[in-house]
């Protein structure tokens, strides 16, 4: 059996992280992980809300030692923290400040002094070994839990690297807009450096100004994890990056005008990941390049008629894939959106991200969704749309819209709204979309 080491090719004294702070050592590392897992209570499973990548890094590694299995809550509000707890009896949290979990046993992460040098080997962790548990976004419906074994974690940011060209050892520095409980966070902000030697920014800067601070504080090349709503607000910041960097984005489709944009603005080529938290990253490609992904490394997509599944050594059964995608005789595939992105309204159907697509090309629209509400929500089954757009007003939104999108799919009503609940990942779960469509029929005087 495959028993990949708790990290990569570091030397003892080789930053691992950094931030305001100053830099964290391997050796600190190893020992601020081994010092937290003698302290853990004897429990299956741990909530990881540490907000700091580094103390998520050591609470991580130190439930890996202890063999207890790390939860990924999707959200940090507190049903949703509860929910989780109590579906995973006998969870704590472990949080990198001096939080209070109502109803939950809570542990800071945050080391109390004293960095004695590493004494041992690096441990080395069965492939089979379960060591996270990931949860879908909500985007389509409730949350799902999904496991991690230490062999999918490992072998997606090999396969990774791989496809990027990173080379073991090789001076890079790692910044990420992403949290790290998301999976594409995991895999890419987490795993990628740990895997690969590299080194990764502690903190997670949102804006375009801290992203820009944080790029100009790395060492060496740079590679920035980051998605298009992340990316979107930095082109148009009119951010600089320093030179010799690689841009990585994830969550969201990325058009290829925002990348051409990113790749002009930047001097930085932008790569989009593929993936699902049932089964990871498995695909990879170069924006500007084409619709086209290709899969990575020891992952396989079987197409049998409009279904598809991934297959890889380190799942344990082929995994459906929840986009409606086509396989080419090499491998590769292009994706068509998502099955549950499609409605039927009137008795035709329609993809709602192409709507929100078009939605999104008409200037002064910041941001914008559409929404078809459940059947007996207040109104007649038929598509909204919420719209960020300062200056602009619905009438207006609305007649530009019917130049491009068939009278059954417009939305009525088109609400205009100063911003949408988007998650930390930019995603916008149904469930907050939901709540917005309620509290406007509440205001308009409709039955929610």
């Amino acid at each position: 059996m495959r028993e990949p080491p708790l990290i990569g090719p570091y030397d003892s004294n080789d930053v691992l992280a950094w931030d305001q702070r100053g830099p964290r050592t391997v050796h600190r590392f190893l020992a601020d992980a081994a010092s937290l897992a003698e302290s853990l209570p004897d429990r299956p499973t741990a909530l990881n809300l540490a907000t700091n990548r580094y103390e998520f890094l050591v609470g991580f590694a130190a439930a890996i030692m202890r063999r207890q299995v790390t939860l990924l809550p999707q959200s940090r509000a507190p049903q949703t923290l509860l929910r989780i707890a109590g579906e995973f009896a006998g969870s704590y949290a472990l949080t990198d400040r001096d939080d209070a979990i109502e109803g939950i046993d809570s542990i800071s992460i945050q080391p109390r002094g004293g960095h004695a040098a590493w004494q041992g080997d690096i441990l080395r962790i069965p492939s089979d070994q379960v060591v996270a548990v990931a949860f879908t976004s909500g985007s389509t419906g409730r949350p799902v839990p999904n496991k991690k074994t230490w062999g999918a974690l490992t072998a997606v940011a090999q396969a990774t690297g791989a496809r990027l060209g990173i080379k073991a050892g090789e001076r890079i520095s790692v910044v990420a807009t992403v949290p790290h409980q998301h999976m594409f966070g995991l895999e890419a902000s987490v795993m990628l450096p740990v895997v690969h030697g590299l080194a990764m920014h502690a903190g997670r800067p949102l804006f375009p100004a801290d992203i820009g601070s944080a790029l100009a504080d790395a060492a060496g090349r740079w590679i920035l994890v980051t998605t298009p709503l992340h990316l979107r607000a930095c082109v148009a910041e009119g951010l600089r990056m320093p030179p010799g960097g690689l841009i990585l984005s994830a969550t969201a489709p990325l058009s290829r005008d925002l990348a051409q944009q990113a790749e002009r603005h930047f001097q930085a080529e932008v790569h989009e990941i593929f993936g699902f938290a049932e089964a990871g990253s498995i695909a990879e490609r170069r924006t500007i390049d084409g619709d086209r992904w290709r899969p990575l490394e020891s992952v396989r997509i079987e197409q049998d008629g409009p279904s598809c599944r991934v297959q890889a050594w380190y799942l344990s059964a082929p995994v459906p894939v929840p986009d409606r995608i086509t396989v080419d005789s090499e491998g590769g595939f292009i994706v068509h959106g998502r099955e549950a992105d499609q409605v039927n309204v009137a008795g035709h159907r329609v993809s709602l991200g192409d709507l929100n697509h078009t939605l999104m090309q008409i200037d002064g629209v910041q941001d914008g969704v559409f929404f078809l509400p459940e059947e007996g929500a207040g109104l007649v089954t038929r598509l909204m749309a919420f719209v960020v757009a300062p200056g602009k007003t619905s009438d207006e939104i609305q007649r530009i819209l019917r130049a491009h999108v068939d009278p059954v799919f417009m939305p009525r009503p088109l609400v205009c709204v100063p911003s949408l609940p988007r998650n930390a990942t930019g995603k916008l779960p149904r469930e907050s979309v939901s709540e917005l469509a309620r509290q406007w029929l509440e205001r308009e005087g409709h039955d929610a």
